[in-house]
């Protein structure tokens, strides 16, 4: 039964339950002494057997033993109340001869209204009450006393051990010792108190017994009846006794014998002992059905029966609102105890340092995009982008993260490397980018915007006004081709950072498979793990496949043995890949427009390497830096206005350098050395760098 309320509530439900058990415990003793009206026995037989269908559907659904601790207690009382019946209804039958409605259905209808068959129905339930039930309960009673006592040292040495070894704190083991206590205490109680459901089956064989002989000798010696008459009428009134006596004392049994085959805890005792009683809607609602049952399905009284389960359902059903409004507010307890408990603890700090390499983060106009279920193909394009760089470059994207911020704008993306934002876009949903690719003279109308990946001038333009751009001669791509663009361009830019050690032993492993010994020849005998692992990133960094993977380790062996730096490994790397570097930059068949270093620069860069153990770095003044730059742009700028990508050509012990030098000043210029150009491309230099 639910006591936890405020404390006025408390001490007063407190006060109506050790109330309600005195008046119970108190008329066991007032029945045996005055003769109760039939009605009053009526009414008391059926509430008691109410109370046997309560307690046996108890031990049914209790989950552990010491959720019924009190039972010997309730068991004592039980039988107390019934045996008071008992004595209540002889006295009826034997100065009346009308015991009420309760006893003469049992007597007539339950036993047939026949002596020979109401006595033999009376003798079968005794006997399965004593031979089956109690004397089982007993025995179980008796060793499980006797095996729980004998286990208390072996528990309470686990408990000192968890103790000790800090797997429990002292309230944990304080908690565990006292339940064992209890649990020793209660199976010592059900030993004994099991001898009170065997003397009941017994003494309500007497009492049957002896209101027969009564009853006879009262119908022929006072009320004049003949022998026959006298047995027939009393014997049955004495049947029906028996059996309503005897049926809840047999449902009494067999709730012992549950409850011992599945302890007492510290709390007043009426409260306890009626909250265990009536701990449940559940049982409330079953116990109340089976009255209400009895009352409708049977000749007993169904005013009174039907009366006595409506009451239990109407308990059940107020105790279910009040378990309900009770679970609410421990629930809301429970959560601000667990948020006060997350910011008092340690923060766990390990979950926190797991950093995704890639993520896709976008505002929640965007999700119909990553939305199979929408029509969405965002997923698939992000499996074609890691398809696409694998055949690109040579190596393996990590997992792109997708993931929806309701922190961003509706139509906002951002783009994340190992944690840190380093690209951004916005979308129009439902809307088309279209481009001018630079030849097109008419204008369309649209909402200008800038192509995220490029920069490049744009406008949005509706669904309907997408076939008309295109066959105007615009670019028109829709909303996830942008963003997998983009993507695929912040990939392709930091694609050398995401290469790891471990995806660089995986990438070894894979060549090991069909090239074994360049692989056990380079590594580790030549070259660390660490330093193969530099010299593709090199290579990544600046856009060249690593694909040819085992033309690198065959140019790693042979150069390895010689030198171990690694910018200087890349350059050897990148000459013998030349043709696909030729490939790559200047079309088969055409004359590629590029722009020259004056010797006297490169000179002058390479006076001012200066090598140590770590590598080589430049110091070459910031004002001179400066003034060859600037004549750098100038010149790439010229390549730029014919439409052609920027393209230096240096010799090959200057282009590492010459690289590094102008990373911060020109974006995503190509630089190459005449040893890294196939003998079959054809150059035109339209300018060289000079200052």
């Amino acid at each position: 039964m639910p006591t936890k309320s405020g404390t006025g509530t408390k001490s007063k439900i407190f006060n109506a339950y050790d109330v309600g058990l005195a008046l119970y415990l108190l008329s066991a003793f007032v029945f045996m002494i005055i003769t109760l009206p039939p009605t009053i026995l009526d009414i008391c037989l059926a509430f008691n057997m109410a109370i046997a269908f309560t307690i046996l559907f108890n031990t049914l659904f209790a989950k552990e033993v010491l959720d019924m601790s009190y039972y010997p207690t309730i068991l004592l009382f039980t039988t107390i109340f019934r045996i008071s019946l008992n004595v209540s209804s002889t006295k009826l039958i034997l100065t009346t001869g009308d015991p009420g409605n309760v006893v003469r259905t049992f007597g007539q209808y339950v036993g047939g209204n026949d002596l020979i068959v109401g006595a033999i129905v009376f003798i079968i339930i005794l006997i399965v009450q004593m031979v089956v039930i109690n004397k089982g309960s007993e025995r179980v009673s008796e060793v499980t006393a006797r095996f729980t006592l004998d286990a208390m040292p072996g528990k309470q040495m686990a408990i000192d051990a968890d103790l000790n070894t800090g797997a429990i704190d002292d309230q944990e083991a304080k908690r565990r010792r006292e339940k064992i206590q209890e649990e020793s205490t209660f199976f010592g109680s059900m030993d004994g108190a099991v001898k009170y459901v065997k003397g009941d089956t017994v003494a309500g064989l007497l009492i049957t017994g002896i209101n027969v002989i009564g009853g006879i000798a009262m119908g022929v010696l006072r009320r004049g009846m003949s022998m026959g008459d006298a047995l027939s009428e009393y014997t049955i009134l004495t049947i029906g006794d028996g059996l309503v006596g005897s049926i809840p004392s047999l449902l009494i049994s067999l709730s012992t014998g549950i409850l011992v085959t599945k302890g007492a805890k510290q709390a007043d005792f009426g409260p306890t002992l009626v909250g265990q009683v009536m701990s449940s809607a559940k049982v409330m609602y079953m116990a109340g059905a089976v009255i209400i049952f009895l009352g409708i399905a049977t000749p007993l009284n169904p005013i009174i029966f039907v009366s006595i389960g409506a009451a239990f359902i109407v308990g059940g059903r107020m105790m279910q609102n009040q378990v309900e409004q009770e679970q609410i507010e421990v629930a809301a307890e429970t959560e601000e105890e667990v948020g006060a408990e997350e910011i008092r603890k340690p923060e766990n700090v390990v979950s926190l340092l797991n950093v995704d390499p890639i993520e896709l983060e976008f505002g929640y106009g965007i999700i119909p995009l990553a939305d199979v279920n929408q029509g969405g193909d965002l997923l698939d394009r992000v499996v074609m982008i890691r398809r696409q760089i694998a055949l690109e470059l040579g190596t393996v994207v990590p997992i792109i993260r997708l993931r929806d911020n309701i922190q961003l704008n509706p139509n906002q993306y951002i783009i994340k490397i190992k944690g840190i934002q380093v690209a951004e876009g916005e979308i129009l949903f439902d809307h088309y980018m279209a481009m001018n690719p630079g030849y097109v003279e008419e204008e369309i109308a649209g909402i200008p915007t800038f192509e995220p990946s490029f920069h490049l001038p744009a406008l949005w333009i509706t669904e309907g006004q997408r076939e008309r751009a295109e066959s105007m001669g615009y670019t028109v791509v829709d909303p996830p081709s942008i963003i997998a663009t983009h993507l695929t361009e912040v990939i392709r830019t930091h694609i050398s950072e995401l290469l790891t050690r471990q995806d660089t032993q995986n990438l070894v492993n894979n060549l090991k498979e069909s090239n074994p010994s360049v692989v056990e020849e380079l590594v580790p005998k030549l070259l660390g793990l660490g330093e193969v692992q530099k010299v593709l990133q090199n290579l990544l960094q600046e856009g060249i496949s690593i694909r040819d993977l085992l033309t690198i380790f065959e140019t790693l062996a042979d150069y390895g043995a010689t030198t171990r730096d690694t910018d200087i490994l890349t350059e050897y790397c990148r000459q013998a890949l030349k043709r696909a570097i030729s490939a790559r930059y200047f079309p088969s068949g055409e004359v590629t427009s590029v722009v020259t270093l004056d010797p006297a620069i490169e000179q002058e860069i390479m006076n001012s390497v200066k090598q140590t153990e770590q590598g080589a770095y430049l110091t070459l003044a910031p004002d001179r830096t400066k003034t060859i730059m600037t004549a750098a742009q100038r010149e790439v700028k010229k390549l730029e206005d014919l439409g052609k990508s920027p393209i230096v050509i240096t010799s090959p012990i200057v282009r590492i350098y010459f690289k590094k030098l102008s990373e911060d000043y020109i974006k995503d210029l190509i630089v190459i050395s005449y040893n890294e150009i196939d003998s079959s491309v054809e150059l035109q230099s339209i300018g060289m760098i000079s200052a």
